[in-house]
């Protein structure tokens, strides 16, 4: 298994929780809108391939927390990606997109199949320009979401629970945007 340095490695760990958790705050210009998932407990399982070990998280999501994604990291997606093209296809969607983070250029296409109800794949495949070590001038990383259902008695709206039992909130990752390195 090839092994990623540290920095490569938080750069795509943090890249795979904030595409699990806010792939709904996508910016586009087009008319296709996203759909919001089921409010309630999602499990979400992530694939990035050799570069970094699956990991399962569980998200707890309310009926504005994806509404609420969209709005707060729309306006950092605009500002890092040049283009957001999203279609709606017969089985679902699909994103064309390419974006800037800390000098590294990330042209990625993405396909969303299933319902948003039950369960739904999201398979993305990117080609990075300008990585730092450690990180793949190309990657392919799935994104398998099941719905449990009810949250959790301990959980609220826009938790995360990451492996090893670390929570976040997803609404708290906004202060994640000042950390991203400058253009």
């Amino acid at each position: 298994m090839a092994t990623l340095s540290s920095r490569g490695f938080l750069v795509r760990a943090a890249g795979l929780v904030l595409g699990a958790a806010m792939f709904g705050g996508i910016a586009h210009a087009d008319p296709v809108e996203m759909p919001n998932r089921k409010p309630g407990l999602w499990e979400i399982k992530v694939n990035a391939g050799a570069q970094m070990p699956a990991m399962t998280m569980q998200q707890c999501t309310d009926a504005t927390t994806d509404k609420d994604m969209a709005t707060s990291f729309s306006p950092m997606a605009k500002e890092m990606c040049a283009k957001q093209d999203m279609q709606k296809t017969a089985t679902g969607l699909v994103i064309e997109s390419t974006c800037n983070v800390g000098g590294m250029t990330s042209t990625s296409h993405t396909e969303i199949t299933g319902d948003f109800n039950s369960a739904y794949t999201v398979k993305v495949s990117s080609k990075n320009a300008g990585a730092p070590a450690g990180v793949p001038a190309e990657s392919a990383t799935v994104m398998e979401a099941k719905w449990l259902g009810a949250c959790k008695s301990d959980q609220k709206a826009g938790d995360i629970v990451m492996p090893g039992g670390m929570k976040i909130n997803i609404k708290d990752m906004q202060a994640l945007k000042g950390m991203l390195p400058k253009k």
